[in-house]
């Protein structure tokens, strides 16, 4: 089955300006990115989400560690609409980033292949050296 990957911030500016109604002003100020780098993450991420319902994909969400404590809306740290750290992709905080959590795989869903996963670059990208179908991450 053909993957789409959502980003963590891209998850993130969904929740902030769908769920908790915040404009883009607002939810960009409180990722800690200018409002055109929250507005262009936004559009990647509802494009990416639209895909797959559209078109029959799973959604993978990648850049680390989420914790959604209760899936309550709360967000990636849990702590509400009003105390988020708001620090975006680069911002720092204690979340880990893309490449922090322990060394992935991309694998061939048709014959099982593995690659060492490339930061940055989705597994859904790369086509298997063995039998060139997509590659799928895990």
């Amino acid at each position: 089955m053909p993957v789409v990957d959502v980003g963590v911030d891209e998850l993130e500016s969904m929740r902030l300006n769908i769920l908790e109604k915040l404009s883009q002003g607002e939810a960009a100020q409180k990722m800690g990115v200018h409002q055109s780098t929250f507005q262009r993450t936004l559009r990647m991420g509802l494009e990416k989400v639209t895909d797959a319902l559209v078109n029959g994909k799973s959604i993978f969400l990648e850049g680390g560690e989420v914790n959604m404590p209760g899936g309550d809306g709360t967000g990636p740290d849990g702590t509400g609409p009003t105390g988020a750290r708001g620090q975006g992709r680069r911002g720092g905080g204690n979340r880990p980033g893309r490449g922090a959590a322990a060394p992935q795989n991309c694998r061939c869903p048709s014959c099982g292949h593995l690659e060492p996963h490339q930061p940055g670059v989705p597994c859904s990208q790369a086509k298997c050296p063995e039998c060139g179908s997509q590659m799928v991450r895990g």
